[in-house]
């Protein structure tokens, strides 16, 4: 069986998440996400929906078999817990493909990193970014 592991913040939940997440499942036999607790984004703005709530959502998801928040400060901890074959990025996460990949050896943890592809929607005027999507709430409810 090949453990998949995917991660993210997972915030505003858009076709971009979906595709992501079908692509990491495709590529194992089970697919466990870590969401990113909310104290934890720092590279980009926090989350607006609270840890849990986001976490709920993604469990939903058909392709998820397991969705857990990250831990407090170690961001591998759940990582090493569920042992994975396979470590899935997203096509636009800010992870160095390498950099993780080092970190996970460091650790012990034997396990691929690869990145996903880009979703490529078949319609005009897809929003694919949590931060999109609130402008564009912002800009058409004001």
């Amino acid at each position: 069986m090949t453990t998949v592991v995917a991660q993210g913040t997972f915030d505003l939940l858009h076709p971009g998440h979906l595709h992501y997440l079908r692509e990491a499942a495709g590529m194992g036999d089970q697919l466990h996400v870590i969401l990113a607790r909310r104290e934890n984004v720092t590279h980009k703005d926090p989350p607006i929906l609270p840890n849990e709530q986001r976490r709920e959502m993604v469990a939903a998801l058909d392709p998820v078999d397991e969705a857990i928040v990250g831990h407090d400060d170690d961001i591998f901890i759940p990582v090493e817990r569920i042992d994975p074959d396979l470590l899935v990025l997203g096509y636009d996460q800010h992870h160095d493909r390498g950099d993780i990949a080092d970190a996970l050896a460091e650790r012990g943890i034997d396990c691929v990193v690869r990145r996903a592809s880009e979703y490529e929607p078949g319609y005009e005027g897809a929003v694919l970014s949590t931060g999109r999507i609130v402008e564009r709430i912002l800009e058409t409810r004001d």
